[in-house]
């Protein structure tokens, strides 16, 4: 990752931004940019990162996914 030519550098973020465009913004009309940009970053937030299920986190949604991690972190440092 991070070396010259490597096809791996923007993966994530190329399967992150088509899935937002093929799941939300196709399917919307924004009259403008400034709303474009609040709903979307609404719609990450709101679905994407806390209902949406991922196959990376066993089929959890990403706020799931961390919570039991979290909680057994915390346990440990205590």
């Amino acid at each position: 990752m991070g070396r010259l030519g490597s096809c791996f550098d923007n993966a994530v973020a190329e399967a992150t931004f088509s899935t937002i465009k093929v799941e939300y913004v196709h399917r919307r009309h924004f009259h403008t940019r400034t709303e474009g940009r609040l709903k979307i970053g609404a719609w990450i937030t709101d679905l994407y990162n806390r209902r949406r299920r991922h196959s990376v986190c066993d089929w959890r949604s990403p706020i799931d996914y961390e919570r039991p991690e979290t909680r057994d972190l915390e346990a440990q440092a205590a």
